[in-house]
């Protein structure tokens, strides 16, 4: 998923997803908690493979990614495009109003627009880019 989006969670707590975001995450997809400050959505395929590689884990490893599940919705678009964030989540990733919906290759983040703010600031150097692009063999 590619792309950088601002939009705003309404009163209800509803949030709408980008077109071009919604053709790759489906119309039911899986919103849950990252390890950053930010909310991850994955593709209901992402999703079904993120729960096969957990269940063939061994039971210690699974414990570890309970709030990985624990947390997560599963969230339908609505006509106009909209999802509910639940309470939790957009609590953990501290989302009030503003919001920044970016694609991450196979999930979408989406961040309160103003701690997107400072992190791309930090990430989006020459050097940053130079990097990355090594790595990916550009």
């Amino acid at each position: 998923m590619t792309g950088e989006y601002s939009h705003s969670i309404d009163a209800k707590g509803r949030l709408f997803i980008p077109a071009k975001l919604r053709e790759d995450l489906g119309t039911v997809f899986y919103v849950t908690i990252s390890m950053d400050e930010c909310l991850a959505a994955y593709s209901g395929e992402r999703w079904e493979q993120i729960m096969e590689k957990y269940n063939a884990m061994p039971l210690s490893k699974q414990r570890k990614m309970r709030p990985l599940f624990a947390k997560a919705a599963k969230c339908e678009l609505d006509s106009q495009g909209r999802i509910l964030l639940p309470q939790n989540l957009r609590d953990y990733a501290e989302l009030q109003k503003e919001v920044a919906i970016i694609g991450a290759g196979r999930h979408a983040e989406i961040w309160d627009a103003a701690k997107w703010a400072e992190i791309d600031a930090v990430e989006t150097t020459p050097e940053n880019i130079a990097a990355v692009m090594e790595e990916l063999d550009f």
